[in-house]
């Protein structure tokens, strides 16, 4: 089950899949809730998508995933984390996200005040 998730104030997309786990609204809403400091702390996403999986294949050990994949201008970002509670598996998820996305941001604030010359290792020719 696919459900695609806009607010319309700010355009943000997320899209939010089950697999083999049915979504109720309560999931959604709190999945919802928490991908979006992710939009608050970056405006170039294009969209986030989420993949809520449950591998019940052993009886005693109940497996949840969530995988996030945002989608930005550059290389996108991909996490995936295991759990056994599903909620704690999207809060662990979405910290990870936080922390690549301040990451990035940081690493380009780096560059751009630290400018690195080019070495031409030709002469050029005087004029």
């Amino acid at each position: 089950m696919t459900k695609n998730i806009h607010n319309d104030s700010t355009k943000n997309e997320v899209i939010l899949k089950g697999i083999h786990l049915d979504l109720t609204e309560n999931l959604k809403q709190v999945v919802n809730e928490k991908v979006e400091r992710l939009f608050k702390h970056e405006e170039r996403i294009v969209r986030i998508r989420v993949d809520l999986e449950h591998d019940n294949t052993q009886s005693h050990n109940q497996q949840f995933t969530a995988k996030g994949h945002i989608e930005i201008h550059g290389p996108d970002m991909i996490v995936a984390v295991q759990s056994h509670d599903c909620l704690k598996a999207v809060d662990e998820m979405v910290d990870k996200l936080d922390r690549m996305i301040r990451r990035r941001s940081r690493m380009e604030r780096v560059k751009r005040n630290h400018p690195h010359d080019v070495d031409i290792p030709a002469e050029l020719p005087k004029v």
